[in-house]
């Protein structure tokens, strides 16, 4: 079977599917690669290293595309893509199933199996195949690098001639793996770091990592589906955000990561909180793209509200394409490897407990639950 990796067209994407070693691999598995001209280069992948790896560099895009069992995808596809797929193809793919009705619909009139990168499951054998949390990882340490970036002082404390320099504070709103990874890069900066997350469960983590854990005098939980966060009730969400403006007026620079899956981010920075904040502060919000947590928050802009910087990055993971996309072709591999045998042949298997949940549309169909009930609330 032809495995197809072609060059993302999303504007500011610079990561790639798969790379050479991944390339390496599925040969391993009996299948054919071919990649489009110049799809690896922004994340630093010459044409002649898939060559190398016996991959083949076809002459244009329609050219690897076709007869193409099996496409490899970075970001949700663009309908001309997803037009140059024949029938039977496997789209395997960051797809945003919960957030994207026409998608869905347009992947199951052209009859293609789309896998979603986003619905592989959080059970322990299947972290590996986790592009969520790979990409995460590198989201949350460049948030805290453009935080410090934008911050008027130093990270670290420093003891000099001219005086000894406190060191700053950082707080993280979200324990995930983006704000674990924020923690743990802001601490590795010299920050004194505090950290919230309505999972008690993450508190562990959070002072493994050398933070403090902020609990409220009656408890916030809302731990959902999958480790996941779920939507606080009203009463929760205001106890929420007392126990977050009682920390982040003292707060040098503030990342945060809270998301919920198909709902837009909560809102946990208020216009009121920005105004009780230092002058020069800095906020990186990574969920911008689904909202923003902070009320200043402009998707992909950067803004000043109340004297404090409001970072709105999207796409962050991009801004890191060489091991962003090392780690995402690992995860697409491994999940690739679930549903092709020994001999390159396709064989999906919905009873899988991994391809099973992350198969969205297939013959036609949306056949995922959760997906088809999104998508018929969007038309409703």
């Amino acid at each position: 079977m032809k495995v197809a990796v072609v060059k993302e067209t999303r504007s500011g994407e610079t990561r790639v599917a798969l790379v050479p070693q991944g390339v390496k691999q599925l040969l391993k598995k009996g299948l054919e690669v071919c990649v489009e001209p110049g799809a690896g280069l922004t994340a630093g992948v010459a044409d002649d290293e898939y060559r190398s790896a016996g991959a083949t560099v076809a002459d244009s895009r329609s050219a690897a595309l076709a007869d193409a069992g099996l496409v490899l995808h970075v970001n949700s596809p663009d309908a001309e893509l997803v037009g140059g797929l024949k029938p039977g193809t496997v789209l395997v793919s960051f797809l945003n199933p919960l957030g994207d009705a026409a998608l869905m619909k347009g992947l199951a009139a052209g009859r293609i199996t789309g896998v979603s990168m986003e619905m592989v499951p959080r059970i322990t054998r299947a972290q590996s195949m986790d592009a969520l949390s790979s990409q995460a990882t590198v989201a949350g340490y460049k948030a805290v690098l453009m935080a410090a970036d934008h911050l008027p002082r130093f990270l670290p404390m420093f003891t000099t001639a001219a005086g000894t320099i406190r060191p700053a504070k950082a707080l993280v709103l979200g324990a995930g793996v983006a704000g674990l990874q924020a923690i743990a890069t802001a601490r590795r900066l010299g920050a004194v770091v505090e950290a919230f997350d309505v999972r008690p469960a993450v508190k562990e983590q959070v002072e493994s990592l050398g933070a403090k854990f902020l609990e409220a005098a009656e408890t916030v939980t809302a731990e959902g589906e999958g480790g996941y966060a779920r939507e606080l009730s009203e009463d929760q969400h205001r106890k929420e955000l007392e126990l977050i403006a009682g920390s982040i007026s003292g707060a040098d620079i503030v990342i945060t990561t809270a998301q919920i899956p198909g709902r837009p981010a909560p809102l946990l920075v208020t216009d009121e909180m920005l105004a009780t904040m230092k002058p020069g502060s800095v906020i990186v919000d990574l969920a911008s793209e689904s909202g923003g947590n902070c009320s200043a928050t402009r998707r992909g802009e950067t803004v000043v509200a109340h004297g404090v910087t409001v970072l709105g990055p999207v796409n962050l993971s991009a801004s890191i394409p060489v091991h962003a996309s090392q780690m995402y072709s690992k995860n697409i591999v491994t999940l690739v490897e679930e549903f092709v045998d020994e001999g390159g042949q396709l064989k999906l298997d919905f009873d899988n407990d991994v391809v099973g949940p992350a198969t969205v549309t297939h013959d036609g169909e949306i056949r995922h639950e959760r997906v088809r009930a999104a998508v018929d609330g969007a038309g409703a």
